[in-house]
């Protein structure tokens, strides 16, 4: 037997298939846009070459590291929990093949696609070593930190896949492990520095591969080589325990009670016996497919926790009144948890076709009086019984937040302007008291009981009312693209679902086609069109002033996104409805990945036909 058997033959199968060609492609394509986008804006703004170069290779480099950190989410973190639930991950134990053979062919499968797009990015990012205000020592060391990100991401995932079974279990798992690598030291320090009074000092930040990447364009004596150290024993240690575990952990060992309605594992997840006794009661008779879709519930009790603890964080932040910067770091926080919302809808929306497809429920569905439209509109009710109210929740907490951030993004406009007017109008010999005045202002917060409103020692006693209505406006426009973004992602999730393999490639693929390539293009271009709207480019304006442009950029900026992705998210709405309700049996009859009958020949050009025999009467 060769060495590592599994290994060689999944890189065979992996270099054959088309996605590792087209995935290399598109991952040198998105770097182009990228760059050229980089530079058209900035040549607009006027910046030089080697600011240019430092901002593109910032830029390239974190969207490197935020895609090779998600490559453990969708290749690694369900390969060997669907060779359970498949029920041919013990068939290799019955040769002579050990864990690590196992474990190390997965591993090397599903990494080969993601080393292949990041090394067709590579190219792209020494371009900014010519531009300039980039060192080649900069450049190597942040390769080597994108790919240990990748080494470690991929390596999380597999660890978690050898102890789940679950798909959408392990997908939320390993999101919250690497998420922990990820934030996690970071986020310690930063507590840990400001209980006592401190410089940041790296101590569990050594563990994050983000803090590898911030450490590679260090000048001078920094933690990189220690935090890549850290990180690389993370990595294989993870690795190594996916190994030791994987031949103990195939077997699918049932403890006394565990399948009988009174297990607390049953009762967590389907709930105790009135619930599931009141839900059949209420659905089954008239929505059979809504009462399947949401029996479970452990998934929405996550979502309760997330709503209710956000809740409470708004009122108490209400109550006590920070300052605007809170706002505004929570508003940086809400987009940590809406991508987190997608993320879920995503893996929701696809889970129940997928699930019902591989049990053999989708016939039986079939055979059933029910059409397509009722099974299709029986799985969105059951989505939106079981997470309407907390995602509404989530979403009036993120517009309130959002708007007192925006507030605080005005009031620093206001004040930036009033400090560029002074410093502009005075032209006696007390400019420099004058602009120190006006500055001390912008930085320190505002004393209560002097000019800030009582209870809000953030905002001044007078807000104009242009200002509130841009920062409502801007709110407003969020909310209403984050929940066509939902709406698109639960549709087409579904249709996904029908049409794909496994539930993770469901999920890769409706994050990918509905959020990630339109959200490039989406930025792209509501960069360039504010930008030269701002600059006096297409209307043959004046400029806008520095000051008043930090006011104007988020409200255009939000208003066009917004309606470019609502645009958006029409389109994938319609589409997949469409497809499901017209070619749901016809792709329940194909095997994912099946290519479709090719339609019969003409009879001119099929050849001669048989002769018709006539019945005898």
């Amino acid at each position: 037997m060769n060495y590592l058997p599994i290994a060689d033959r999944e890189l065979r199968v992996a270099v054959r298939k088309r996605s590792t060609f087209w995935l290399r492609v598109a991952a040198a394509l998105t770097g182009l846009v990228i760059g050229g986008g980089c530079l058209v804006l900035s040549k607009l703004f006027g910046a030089n070459s080697v600011s240019l170069g430092s901002v593109l290779f910032s830029t390239l480099t974190w969207l490197c590291l935020v895609a090779g950190l998600s490559a453990g989410l969708f290749f690694t973190a369900d390969c060997l929990s669907e060779e359970k639930r498949e029920g041919t991950l013990g068939l290799l134990f019955l040769t002579d093949l050990r864990g690590y053979d196992v474990a190390l062919g997965k591993l090397l499968a599903t990494s080969l696609r993601c080393f292949y797009a990041l090394l067709a990015v590579l190219p792209i990012l020494a371009i900014t070593l010519l531009m300039g205000g980039v060192t080649g020592a900069q450049y190597w060391k942040a390769t080597l930190a994108l790919v240990n990100a990748l080494f470690v991401s991929l390596s999380a995932g597999l660890a978690v896949s050898v102890v789940s079974r679950d798909s959408q279990k392990a997908l939320t798992a390993t999101f919250f492990v690497l998420l922990m690598f990820a934030l996690g030291g970071p986020l310690a320090d930063g507590i840990i520095a400001g209980a006592r009074h401190r410089t940041l000092q790296p101590q569990c930040s050594l563990s994050s591969p983000a803090y590898v990447l911030m450490e590679a364009s260090a000048w001078g004596r920094s933690a990189y080589w220690s935090a890549l150290a850290v990180t690389q024993l993370i990595g294989w240690a993870l690795l190594v325990l996916a190994c030791a575990l994987v031949p103990y952990t195939w077997q699918d060992r049932k403890r006394a009670g565990a399948g009988t309605t009174r297990s607390w594992a049953y009762v967590w997840r389907y709930g105790g016996a009135r619930r599931r006794q009141r839900l059949r009661w209420k659905l089954i008779g008239r929505e059979p497919v809504a009462w399947l879709a949401s029996r479970e519930r452990w998934q929405s009790r996550g979502l309760w926790t997330m709503a209710i603890v956000s809740v409470g964080g708004l009122v108490v932040g209400l109550m006590r009144a920070p300052g605007m910067e809170v706002w505004m770091i929570w508003s940086y926080m809400g987009v940590l948890f809406t991508l987190l919302l997608y993320l879920w809808a995503a893996s929701q929306a696809g889970r129940f076709f997928v699930e019902a497809r591989r049990s053999g429920l989708l016939e039986l569905l079939l055979t059933t009086p029910l059409n397509d439209r009722q099974i299709v509109r029986g799985q969105w009710r059951g989505l939106l019984r079981m997470f309407g109210l907390p995602v509404a929740l989530l979403l009036g907490v993120h517009v309130t937040a959002s708007t007192l951030s925006q507030l605080g993004f005005q009031r620093i406009a206001t004040q930036v302007s009033k400090a560029a007017s002074t410093t502009i109008t005075n032209q006696s010999g007390t400019l420099t008291s004058q602009t120190y005045s006006v500055s001390t202002t912008v930085v320190l917060p505002t004393k209560a009981g002097t000019n800030a409103a009582p209870g809000w020692s953030g905002l001044p006693v007078r807000i104009p009312p242009l200002q509130v209505s841009m920062a409502v406006a801007t709110a407003a426009a969020a909310a209403l693209s984050t929940v066509a973004n939902l709406l698109a992602l639960l549709w087409f999730g579904m249709w996904m679902g029908l049409t794909s393999r496994s539930a993770s490639l469901a999920t890769l693929k409706t994050i990918l086609f509905v959020q990630v390539i339109p959200w490039f293009v989406i930025a792209f271009g509501t960069g360039m069109v504010v930008g030269l709207m701002l600059s006096g480019l297409v209307f043959r304006a004046s400029p806008v002033q520095p000051a008043s442009f930090f006011a104007w950029w988020p409200l255009l900026s939000a208003l066009l996104t917004a309606v470019l992705a609502v645009a958006k998210d029409i389109g994938f709405i319609v589409w997949s409805r469409n497809r499901l309700r017209c070619c749901l049996r016809e792709q329940a009859a194909l095997n994912p990945g099946q290519p479709r009958f090719a339609a019969p020949l003409p009879l001119s050009v099929s050849g001669p036909q048989p002769p018709i025999i006539a019945t005898v009467q």
